[in-house]
């Protein structure tokens, strides 16, 4: 029986494919605690850099398994609060991650799978992508994705597709900036190759970093204690090892460490 999780690892990437095309990669909670320790794991390895979130065959992913949801069905509050939680804690995984994340959605996202686009640092599409936050239309609450979801495309997009659960296409996603490119389906690697080579050229600490950085600014006022923080996130990174590695690579007009070697490795 063929895999339902793939992961490839080359020159400091992580492509991690959603290997259900029979099913357009719906996910069950083993597919999602599957993910969510695979992600752990990419985390700790330091051979990589960054990853890749890709589907196979026509979608990219096209939310819950119908099967799952059958069972799902028959559970009681705390059974789906269990279960509700798991979802909710690998979309954190993915937000989370200390290495940056890419979304390859070539194909439908439906539900979930928006969810997932949404989770990842950069999200890019072909034209052949549609989306749907379905969840209306079953009765349900698009709940554990929406943080995502209402960050990428503002709460006013999100007023109207989680309530008419309409159908959208690439360009209105990329429009509201769920995805942050779009690229013929021949051009949607070159595009990705791309993005991994500028990713791969900045410093591991600093990519983490930076998404700390984006994680506390983007969720209060500008007052004097974001200020404060902000000046004492940059002076750390100065002095920190890589950050000295940087400055002294950019004086001297050569790359830094961790841009010299092949993966990226410091």
């Amino acid at each position: 029986m063929a895999d339902f999780l793939i992961v490839e690892k080359r020159e400091g990437v992580a492509t991690v494919t959603l290997n259900r095309p029979e099913l357009r990669n719906a996910f069950d909670d083993a597919l999602i605690a599957r993910l969510a320790t695979t992600l752990r794991v990419l985390e700790d390895d330091d051979a990589v850099r960054a990853v890749v979130l890709a589907g196979a065959g026509p979608a990219f992913c096209a939310g819950a398994d119908l099967n799952w949801m059958r069972r799902m069905a028959g559970y009681g509050y705390d059974d789906n609060l269990r279960d509700a939680m798991g979802l909710a804690l690998m979309l954190q995984t993915i937000d989370r991650l200390k290495k940056p994340v890419i979304a390859r959605v070539h194909g439908p996202a439906f539900a979930g799978g928006v969810g997932l686009a949404a989770a990842c640092d950069i999200a890019v599409g072909t034209p052949e992508a549609r989306f749907c936050l379905s969840e209306a239309k079953l009765g349900l609450s698009p709940a554990t994705i929406s943080p995502y979801v209402v960050r990428a495309i503002g709460a006013r997009a999100a007023r109207r597709y989680f309530l008419t659960a309409e159908v959208f296409d690439a360009a209105e996603a990329y429009r509201l900036g769920l995805l942050s490119a779009l690229a013929p389906a021949e051009r949607l690697d070159a595009l990705i190759e791309a993005l991994l080579g500028h990713l791969l050229a900045g410093g591991r600490e600093a990519l983490a970093r930076i998404k700390e950085l984006i994680a506390a600014v983007s969720s209060g006022p500008v007052d004097d204690d974001l200020v404060a923080d902000t000046a004492k996130r940059i002076a750390e990174i100065r002095v920190s090892p890589e950050g000295r590695e940087g400055i002294a690579a950019f004086l001297e007009k050569r790359k830094p460490a961790w841009a010299a070697k092949p993966g990226g490795k410091t």
